[in-house]
């Protein structure tokens, strides 16, 4: 990753690193790009990063002006995930300390026309 900027959520400092391929990217949107770090709590523990319009978090912090991270703890509404025929639905998970689950760092990439991302819960993570 060569870019690099600092974005306070929930009162913790996020680590937001992207590659020259995303930055380049980046700089030609006509819109911020949304991404966010969505943890899921259900029968498992699932992370991913959404990115756009599938990015939902209630709000953003501002990396820079054409990029911004938010954080997301969802649930399924159900435990049986198997009565899916597609993803179950979600919804916001009611965490009394969502802060104690911000990752420390995420990493975003463009390749092959589509933004990649991951993020860690250590700020020590590769």
């Amino acid at each position: 990753m060569s870019v690099k900027a600092t974005v306070d959520i929930l009162g913790k400092h996020v680590l937001v690193e992207w590659s020259s391929a995303a930055d380049r990217k980046l700089k030609s949107l006509a819109e911020p790009l949304l991404v966010e770090m969505e943890l899921y709590f259900s029968c498992l523990i699932r992370k991913a990063v959404r990115f756009g319009a599938d990015a939902k978090a209630s709000s953003f912090a501002e990396a820079t002006p054409n990029l911004r991270i938010g954080f997301r703890p969802v649930m399924t509404r159900a435990c049986s995930v198997n009565d899916f025929t597609d993803s179950p639905p979600l919804t916001d998970f009611p965490i009394v300390k969502p802060e104690a689950y911000v990752p420390r760092r995420v990493a975003i990439d463009f390749r092959n026309g589509k933004w990649i991302g991951d993020f860690f819960l250590k700020s020590d993570h590769p």
